[in-house]
């Protein structure tokens, strides 16, 4: 028993449970970013190669109580179009985790979050860009890609979200459903590559546990915002998601 701790750090444990609790509420009534919040603690504690496969591995335990939770919204028609590619992407970046770096690439993404403050003119407008159905094909690949190396990557998808008139719970209960198959995807591969230990899966699973939590609590808030907050929260963490991508991304420039 005490052999099976000897490589975990017990104070870690709680810290994360707290800590999945806090983001995915927030996530829950922002219409996602609970990963990216994630980072920068994440990285503090257990370092930056191995945050990635904690976060992605917390995030898929709590996946199933949000697509419970919002079962009835979800947009299926979406779905069908990002998972296929998205579950791919995922299975290549396991393979190439080790032995790419992606820091442009994150680097464009942190900016491009962080204009949709102006996009949107600070929430006035519902939309900012066009969007058809067959874009989350790509799209899919792309969050597929880069999100196995990141750790998070869902704020990139809710201005496609909200350019195609998909907002509130529709937006949270279909971007649950999906990104489900897509960690299962990222999970699996960290896996079968040799990225999670037990000490990793240890912390996933208290982080998990922790964003379940998060996932109740924040449905209670969600319910009680109208669509013009729901929208200036997503940005707000949109523009705070794409600060963190940014600054992760410097250091190995």
């Amino acid at each position: 028993m005490f052999e099976f701790f000897s490589e975990i750090n017990l104070v870690y444990i709680p810290l994360l449970f707290l800590l999945g609790t806090a983001t995915f509420t927030l996530s829950t009534i922002s219409g996602g970013g609970g990963a990216m919040m994630q980072i920068p603690i994440l990285n503090f504690l257990i370092g930056t190669t191995q945050t990635a496969p904690v976060i992605n591995l917390g995030a898929l335990i709590s996946r199933p109580s949000r697509i419970i939770i919002f079962w009835k919204h979800i947009v299926w028609k979406v779905f069908w179009y990002f998972v296929p590619a998205a579950v791919g992407a995922a299975i290549l970046a396991g393979y190439l985790f080790s032995k790419v770096q992606i820091v442009w690439v994150q680097i464009l993404v942190g900016l491009f979050l962080v204009s949709t403050v102006f996009q949107y003119k600070f929430g006035k407008e519902s939309k900012s860009f066009p969007v058809k159905l067959w874009y989350f094909t790509p799209l899919g690949f792309f969050v597929g890609i880069v999100g196995t190396f990141t750790g998070g990557m869902g704020p990139i998808l809710n201005p496609f979200f909200l350019n195609a008139g998909i907002t509130k719970e529709e937006l949270v209960g279909t971007k649950a459903a999906q990104s489900l198959f897509l960690g299962m995807a990222q999970v699996g591969s960290y896996s079968f590559f040799g990225l999670l230990n037990r000490e990793l899966w240890i912390y996933g699973i208290a982080l998990g546990l922790g964003a379940t939590i998060g996932n109740l609590f924040g449905k209670i808030l969600l319910a009680r915002m109208s669509k013009l907050s729901f929208r200036r929260w997503v940005i707000v963490i949109m523009v705070i998601s794409g600060i963190v991508l940014i600054i992760k991304a410097i250091p190995e420039l």
